[in-house]
């Protein structure tokens, strides 16, 4: 069914919020944790439920915004907002933001006038930037632009994490490998991680572009009903999905590898 498609798409835009509050909230910790300004458990939680409220509001204000969308040649439906719950989560949104912006201020007098820059701008970027595009009329693509930089937090995390990860098995492994790649391309680690960047591209290009493509190329399906770009809808969907898993699972404070290749 269509219409049941299209507003499961909305229903995952507003779960995916999860990630996304994580991941923000996340690197600032991270900023903070490595630059040692660390913030005070309750400040802790003032930021995680600013930003899944921010994030609902979000979410709100863009289903009061549209009514039907189509993105990826898919319709996707919008739920009717009453006007009352838009003022109440926002209402919200304001204390919880206020709240948050006292415990950055805190934070900046007890470090002297410091506070994780990187950190705070990926948090905000994280939630606030969806505003920005949320007003009548607009081309959904351009929403686009927070999950882009969102994808930019989450290959700093990724691009530190390697790095340590590489050079720690560059400085336990002196396979032939790792000679050939010291003696001509400098240290071990740089070569392995251009190789690990290379595989990265080469899988991204086939899951979001080749194997869709050839796909719809090659299965028949009911354009009609589904639109001719079905498969490469299901490939993003799976494709995020098993990205939300797979975050909750590795990055995790408790992991030793994280623990050890992150924040060393």
């Amino acid at each position: 069914n269509a219409l049941v498609l299209g507003f499961a798409v909305n229903v995952m835009a507003l779960l995916v919020g999860w990630h996304y509050v994580k991941q923000g909230y996340g690197i600032l910790m991270v900023d903070a944790a490595k630059k040692r300004q660390y913030f005070r458990e309750s400040e802790k939680r003032i930021f995680r439920v600013n930003g899944y409220v921010v994030w609902f509001l979000a979410w709100l204000v863009g289903n009061r915004a549209f009514s039907q969308q189509e993105m990826l040649n898919l319709n996707y439906y919008t739920f009717e907002t009453p006007m009352i719950v838009l003022v109440l989560v926002g209402a919200i949104a304001v204390a919880t933001g206020t709240m948050t912006v006292i415990s950055l201020l805190r934070c900046w007098r007890s470090n002297g006038g410091a506070l994780p820059y990187n950190g705070v701008f990926a948090y905000v970027a994280s939630l606030y930037f969806w505003f920005l595009f949320m007003r009548w009329g607009i081309d959904p693509v351009w929403l686009m632009i927070v999950p882009t930089l969102h994808s930019l937090q989450y290959l700093l995390i990724v691009w530190r994490y390697q790095i340590g990860y590489e050079k720690d098995r560059a400085g336990a492994n002196e396979s032939l490998l790792s000679f050939m790649s010291a003696k001509f391309a400098g240290k071990a680690y740089q070569l392995n991680l251009a190789i690990f960047v290379l595989l990265g591209v080469i899988l991204g290009a086939m899951g979001f572009w080749a194997i869709p493509i050839l796909l719809q190329n090659v299965v028949p399906y009911d354009t009609e009903t589904f639109g001719p770009s079905m498969f490469m809808f299901i490939i993003f969907i799976f494709i995020n999905v098993h990205h939300f898993f797979m975050d909750n699972v590795m990055w995790r404070r408790d992991n030793p590898d994280v623990r050890k290749y992150l924040f060393n």
